[in-house]
C-alpha cells in the first residue's frame, strides 16, 4: 500500500465504550501491512476511563452511576459523554514514516486548526498533551501503540455536560478547568464538528 492512500473515516454515532475498545484492539491485532488506516468518529454514553498511569486519588471520591473503566491507553482519568466528539486514529506508524511524538503533534494540530476555523485560539502545554483555550482544556489525547500501529485517539468537548469532570482530576491534574465549544460561542452540532475535525485529521495524517 502506498503512503498516499487516505485513511477511511467511519462515523459510528453513539456507541458503548467497551465494545468499541474491543473492536479497536481486534482491528489492530488483525491488520496487515496492507490494511488501510481508519479514523473512527463517535460519541460515548457517560463513562470515566483511566489509562495505564491512572491513580486512585484522581478518580471520583463519591459514589456515582457513571462507570469507571481501566483501559490500555496512556494518560490518567478522563470523562466521555454525549456532546463530546471522539476520534480514534488507527494508524500504521511504520508505514506512515513517523513516530508517536509526531502523531501526538499532528492530532493536536488538527484540533488547533479546527479551533482557528471558529475564530478561537488554542494552545499546547509542554508535558501535558491535549489542546487548551486560555487556562481550560478542550481536547484530550490518549494513545496506545501495538506492533507499530496506534489506536485510541482524541476527544473534543463540543456541548457535553461538564459537570462529571468536577468529580475527577482531569488527566491527573487537580483543579484543571475544562471547557467546551458551546461555552466559547460555537453553536454547531457535534456531528458537524466531527466532520470538520475529520477533514483536519486527514490533512495532518497525510502529510509526508
Amino acid at each position: 500500500m502506498k503512503r498516499a492512500d487516505a485513511a477511511l473515516v467511519r462515523d459510528l454515532g453513539m456507541v458503548d465504550y467497551e465494545p468499541t475498545l474491543s473492536a479497536m484492539r481486534n482491528f489492530t491485532a488483525q491488520r496487515t501491512p496492507h490494511t488501510r488506516d481508519e479514523i473512527w468518529l463517535l460519541q460515548h454514553p457517560r463513562v470515566y476511563t483511566t489509562g495505564v498511569a491512572g491513580r486512585a486519588e484522581h478518580l471520583p471520591q463519591v459514589a456515582s452511576d457513571i462507570p469507571i473503566i481501566k483501559v490500555d491507553r496512556g494518560g490518567q482519568v478522563t470523562y466521555h459523554g454525549p456532546g463530546q466528539v471522539v476520534a480514534y486514529t488507527l494508524i500504521d506508524l511504520r508505514r506512515a514514516g513517523f513516530g508517536v511524538r509526531t502523531l501526538v503533534e499532528r492530532l493536536e494540530q488538527a484540533v488547533l486548526d479546527l479551533l482557528e476555523e471558529y475564530g478561537l485560539r488554542g494552545a499546547r502545554r509542554e508535558g501535558a498533551p491535549g489542546v487548551y483555550v486560555g487556562d481550560a482544556k478542550i481536547a484530550a489525547l490518549g494513545l496506545r501503540i501495538r506492533g507499530g500501529c496506534s489506536y485510541h485517539g482524541l476527544s473534543l468537548n463540543v456541548d457535553i455536560d461538564l459537570t462529571p469532570f468536577a468529580a475527577i482530576d482531569p488527566c491527573g491534574y487537580p483543579d484543571l478547568r475544562v471547557t467546551r465549544l458551546r461555552d466559547l460561542g460555537v453553536e454547531e452540532p457535534a456531528n458537524r464538528v466531527a466532520q470538520r475535525l475529520a477533514d483536519h485529521l486527514m490533512r495532518q495524517l497525510s502529510k509526508p
